[in-house]
């Protein structure tokens, strides 16, 4: 059996605690004013932001009048979710949040407009994305970030049940002079060979798509199984940190923007000689 996911366990304990205050009809004050708490930290447990300790569950529980049986099912939640990530061992890792949903999603759909997405990226690219964002970046900061892409890489494309990824990307990124030409011409390479796993599909779209859905900014959507009570949910990137968005109304924009930048994108086949052509320029 798979160990459990704490990033997961957190967000399934926070959804079943925040339908336990409204089915009692409770407002987040009024629970901080009976546990003794500020509203913040309410919030922040039900929304998944904050790790609830043993102690905050078992005073919920208490609170919201929850039968041994079910107490002890969310206490176990949030034992789960105290568990290390991978990631800890890492001191430099940023989005830890992402990393630990992208572990257990099912499927990532992933829309780039600059540079390679992250977990199909070689060693060099990586150093020279991370250079080219962090110019003064510590060596010894530089290599603990790349070996925690690679860490990334093994965990969502090489793992025994490894999420459906769907990459769609601008051709731009394709031409970009990113660490060299010889640097270029092994990260196309090494794309057309991680295209060809059985879980990956690669679509490139092509400049004379012209104007379309996915102008604003790069992307990454999770979906997860309906069974497990997780919210799908896009991350958006971006110099100021990391966004994510799950209300049912920006979920289906973004579904919608992927089918469509789907449909302007050239099919596997035809993507996968484009890369080739455009690799075999930079050898």
């Amino acid at each position: 059996m798979p160990a459990p996911n704490p990033t997961l366990r957190q967000r399934q304990l926070a959804m079943r605690l925040r339908e336990l205050r409204h089915e009692r009809g409770l407002s987040i004050a009024e629970v901080a004013e009976h546990l003794l708490c500020s509203p913040t930290k309410i919030s922040r447990i039900e929304t998944g932001q904050r790790r609830a300790s043993l102690r905050d569950v078992r005073d919920l529980c208490k609170l919201y009048d929850v039968d041994q049986s079910h107490t002890t099912e969310l206490m176990t939640l949030a034992k789960d979710a105290r568990q290390k990530e991978w990631w800890q061992a890492y001191d430099n890792v940023i989005f830890q949040p992402m990393l630990g949903l992208e572990a257990g999603a099912t499927s990532i759909t992933e829309y780039e407009i600059t540079t390679v997405p992250g977990p199909l990226q070689t060693e060099d690219y990586a150093r020279a994305v991370i250079r080219g964002w962090l110019p003064g970046i510590e060596p010894t900061i530089l290599e603990e970030r790349v070996k925690s892409r690679e860490k990334r890489k093994k965990d969502v494309l090489y793992r025994s049940d490894p999420p459906r990824y769907w990459v769609l990307l601008d051709e731009s990124v394709l031409h970009r002079h990113v660490g060299g030409r010889q640097t270029m011409h092994r990260q196309l390479d090494h794309l057309l060979e991680i295209s060809d796993l059985p879980q990956v599909t690669v679509q490139v779209i092509p400049y004379t798509a012209g104007a379309h859905m996915g102008f604003d900014s790069p992307f990454r959507m999770l979906a997860f199984d309906r069974n497990s009570g997780i919210t799908d949910t896009v991350f958006i990137e971006h110099q100021m940190g990391l966004f994510y968005l799950e209300d049912d109304k920006t979920l289906q924009r973004f579904r919608e923007i992927i089918d469509r930048l789907r449909a302007e994108a050239l099919g596997t086949q035809q993507s996968k000689r484009h890369i080739a052509e455009i690799a075999a320029k930079f050898a």
